[in-house]
C-alpha cells in the first residue's frame, strides 16, 4: 500500500490534470452541475453494482470515477467562487469530529491537527454521548447530534433525500423513526402488521378499486420493508441479488431455447419451468 505522501501526491495529480481538462477539452469545459448530475447516478450504480459483486478491481476502478466528479463538482464551486476541494474537506473533517463525541472533543473542529480524546477534556465529566461503546450507540448520537447543528435537519425526518429510490428511502425512514424510539418493542410483532396490510390489500383488490389498492400495496411494501429492517436484512440488496438470481435463471431457459432452435414465445409453461427447475438445481449442487 502507499504512504501518506504518495497517496497525497496522487490526489494533487489528479487534481492538477482535471485543471488542464477543464481549461482544454471542449467536453469538460462546457460541464455544469445539471450536465454532470446523470453521469453522477450512473457512476454511482456503476460502484454499487461493483460492490454487491465485492470486485475489487472494479470497486477501484468506479471510486476513481466518483471521486472525479466530487471533485469536478468542487471545481465548479472554485469557479463560481464559492468552495473549493479544501472547503469540501474541512466541512466533511469538521462534521467528522463533531459527530464522533467518543472520539474527538467538540475543541477539536477546525484544528489543523485534531487529536482524540483524552486530548480536550480537562476534566469534564463525561456525557452519555461521549461513553458511546455499541455501533447502535454511534448512530443514535449521530441522528442526535444532527438535529442540534446550527444548519442540520429541522426534524427527524428531513435528512431523508426526497430523491432516493423509494425502497431505500421508506428503509431510511423507519430507521431514522428508530432512533428516536418510534419502534415495535417485539421486532416478532411486526409480522401481524404484515399481514394485516396484506389482509387490507387483497381485499382493494378483489373491489377491484384500483387508486385503493395501490395506497394499500405500497403500505404492503413498507411493513415489509420494515420487517427486514428489523431483521437486519437490507431490502434493496435482498431484493439486487433475487434480481440477478431471476436473470440467471431465465438467461438459462434463453439459452436452452436456443440451444434446440426452439424460439422462447413458442415454448409452453410447463417446459419453461421445468428448465427453471432445472436451473435452480444446478445452483443448488
Amino acid at each position: 500500500m502507499h504512504t501518506r505522501e504518495e497517496q497525497l501526491e496522487s490526489f494533487g495529480r489528479l487534481l492538477d490534470v482535471l485543471d488542464q481538462l477543464r481549461e482544454k477539452c471542449p467536453w469538460d469545459h462546457k460541464q455544469t452541475n445539471e450536465s454532470l448530475r446523470p453521469n453522477t447516478i450512473e457512476e454511482t450504480y456503476e460502484l454499487c453494482d461493483a460492490l454487491l459483486k465485492n470486485d475489487s478491481l472494479n470497486i477501484c476502478k468506479e471510486l476513481g470515477d466518483v471521486l472525479l466528479h466530487i471533485c469536478f463538482y468542487a471545481k465548479i464551486g472554485s469557479e463560481e467562487g464559492k468552495f473549493d476541494i479544501a472547503d469540501v474537506c474541512n466541512k466533511l473533517v469538521d462534521k467528522l469530529i463533531y459527530r464522533h463525541p467518543h472520539v474527538y472533543h467538540p475543541s477539536q473542529v477546525g484544528a489543523a491537527a485534531p487529536k482524540p480524546l483524552p486530548y480536550g477534556e480537562n476534566g469534564e465529566k463525561s456525557d452519555d454521548m461521549r461513553n458511546a461503546k455499541t455501533a447502535e450507540q454511534v448512530v443514535e448520537n449521530w441522528e442526535q447530534i444532527k438535529l442540534i447543528e446550527k444548519d442540520g435537519n429541522k426534524s427527524v425526518l428531513s435528512g431523508v433525500p426526497t430523491s432516493l429510490p423509494s425502497l431505500i428511502k421508506a428503509y431510511r425512514i423507519q430507521d431514522k423513526a428508530r432512533n428516536v424510539g418510534f419502534d415495535w418493542e417485539d421486532k416478532g410483532d411486526v409480522w401481524g402488521k404484515v399481514r394485516e396490510e396484506l389482509e387490507e390489500l387483497e381485499a382493494e383488490l378483489r373491489r377491484e378499486d384500483t387508486q385503493r389498492a395501490q395506497a394499500e400495496f405500497g403500505d404492503f411494501l413498507f411493513s415489509v420493508i420494515n420487517a427486514g429492517r428489523l431483521y437486519h436484512l437490507n431490502p434493496d440488496t435482498a431484493l439486487d441479488k433475487t434480481n440477478d438470481k431471476f436473470i440467471r435463471r431465465f438467461n438459462y431457459i434463453e439459452e436452452h431455447s436456443i440451444k434446440i432452435g426452439k424460439p422462447l414465445k413458442d415454448m409452453t409453461l410447463g417446459e419453461m419451468d421445468a428448465l427453471w427447475n432445472e436451473a435452480k438445481k444446478n445452483e443448488n449442487e
